[in-house]
């Protein structure tokens, strides 16, 4: 019996970043860098970094929803980044850096909204939750550079600064939903 792999595309900042967490899940398949939700067919890493796309920096990652479910990539999700900053996370700004879920079915829609409404009355975070939930777009994947960029560049500065210490923090919190090597 084959399981049938599923699709969930998500924004949160740089999708190095991102990239970076995804690719340690149990149950994650792959995880491709790209861009979505903006005007601009086929856009460059240097259009979309202008902010005159509207496209966000996302990930497109394929899972097995037999080893982990949609609420748990979610829980992942949220955890990693602060969905409350509008167009930004940490040093990163601009609307290429927002956070949104891209929903790909209804089923994933109304779990985004239902998991945003427990962060919201639980207040696990001070402020609102300003992560966008709209329906998937296009999908452009990103520049050959940019796939798998935090494994081949684990020296270069960004990556030390700022992928290495929240990589930390994700294994720790995470630690029983990481692949084993």
């Amino acid at each position: 019996m084959t399981t049938k792999l599923e699709k969930a595309t998500l924004a949160n900042g740089c999708f190095w970043c991102t990239e970076a967490i995804f690719q340690q899940l149990k149950g994650v398949t792959s995880v491709r860098a790209g861009y979505t939700g903006g005007t601009l067919p086929n856009p460059s890493y240097e259009a979309v970094s202008s902010g005159s796309t509207q496209h966000a920096e996302a990930i497109r990652l394929q899972y097995d929803p037999s080893v982990i479910s949609f609420r748990e990539i979610l829980e992942v999700f949220f955890a990693t980044h602060d969905p409350t900053t509008l167009n930004r996370q940490g040093y990163d700004v601009g609307t290429q850096y927002r956070s949104a879920v891209f929903y790909h079915n209804e089923f994933q829609k109304l779990a985004v909204e239902a998991y945003i409404e427990v962060l919201e009355k639980s207040k696990v975070f001070k402020d609102p939750i300003v992560t966008e939930v709209v329906a998937s777009a296009t999908f452009y994947l990103a520049e050959d550079y940019h796939q798998n960029y935090y494994n081949n560049h684990k020296d270069q500065p960004y990556c030390r600064a700022v992928i290495s210490p929240k990589m930390e923090k994700f294994l720790q919190t995470f630690r029983s939903k990481i692949k084993s090597d």
